[in-house]
């Protein structure tokens, strides 16, 4: 997803320096005209703005506040961090006051639209933090998607948290109704396109039934980073003393899919968790009807 918000910075015309663990994967966006650093602090020394979107609330700490390496400590006062992990609120607020500290500023601003979404530029993103400093960059929150303000530090990851919660319980009903429309008899791929344009239709189905029935299980968002975000939600309803049965049953689901080493496939692999639990296997189907459709 990075690569892709990366690209529409490029293409805009904006001077881009980036890192990532892996430097091949900065490849494409070097051939664009990206300069490629050492470190997240050689980012944040050449940067006025310094984005970041990685795995792990453990790993926002590490890229940003970490002392010798972190983004914070290589950026110019007047400086902004923009977050776009799925991380925790408490997280998002003590780098902002860290952020602070050194008269820079930090917005959360956690995304929602998977890969295509960062493709299409279509991401839905949450900001928590300084409206001003969120209007003020504006422009390139545009090049990514929809802006969203929703508040002070950290409010852009309970939002962000609060859309987990929704695409959980989404996906677990997607991928039931298919395993009952298929144990049904009914051609499953006419009974996903009649849904689609009724009230079951949604983002999830748009962007999932058609991997679900090529059995194309690619990550355009990993199993184990919903899994982390799933766990988040829980923690924070524990702090709050909400009981969410639905978000509670979609994490165990998910969890049941990393104990079976599915946890580098896409959210969309639910359904074999699905089809565990039922012993059924839609992997013949294809673009095929079912037996008895």
């Amino acid at each position: 997803m990075g690569r892709s918000m990366c690209s529409h910075l490029i293409k805009a015309g904006y001077s881009l320096t980036v890192f990532t663990r892996t430097a091949s994967k900065a490849q494409p966006l070097v051939e664009l005209g990206a300069k490629l650093a050492d470190s997240p602090i050689a980012v944040a020394s050449q940067s006025d703005v310094v984005f970041s979107i990685v795995g792990y609330p453990s790993d926002v700490r590490q890229v940003l506040l970490e002392p010798t390496t972190g983004a914070l400590h290589g950026l110019r006062p007047g400086g902004v961090l923009v977050d776009m992990t799925t991380s925790e609120p408490s997280l998002a607020a003590e780098i902002a006051a860290a952020a602070a500290a050194k008269h820079c500023y930090s917005i959360d601003a956690p995304v929602s639209g998977g890969d295509l979404g960062a493709k299409k530029g279509t991401l839905a993103i949450f900001t928590g933090g300084d409206q001003s400093i969120v209007e003020k960059l504006s422009p390139l929150f545009a090049l990514m998607g929809k802006v969203n303000y929703m508040g002070s530090a950290g409010k852009g990851q309970f939002a962000k948290l609060a859309n987990q919660i929704t695409i959980a319980s989404a996906m677990v009903g997607l991928v039931e109704g298919i395993i009952y429309a298929y144990k049904a008899g009914l051609n499953v791929e006419l009974y996903l396109s009649a849904i689609s344009t009724g009230a079951a239709g949604s983002k999830s189905l748009d962007l999932y039934a058609g991997r679900i029935m090529k059995r194309d299980f690619e990550p355009g968002f990993y199993v184990n980073h919903f899994v982390k975000d799933l766990g988040i939600c829980l923690k924070e309803c524990q702090n709050m003393g909400l009981a969410l049965p639905g978000l509670a049953l979609a994490q165990q689901l998910y969890l049941s899919l990393k104990a079976h080493g599915e946890g580098d496939l896409g959210t969309q692999a639910l359904i074999l968790a699905l089809e565990r639990l039922n012993n059924v296997s839609l992997e013949s189907l294809g673009s095929s009807s079912n037996p008895g459709a």
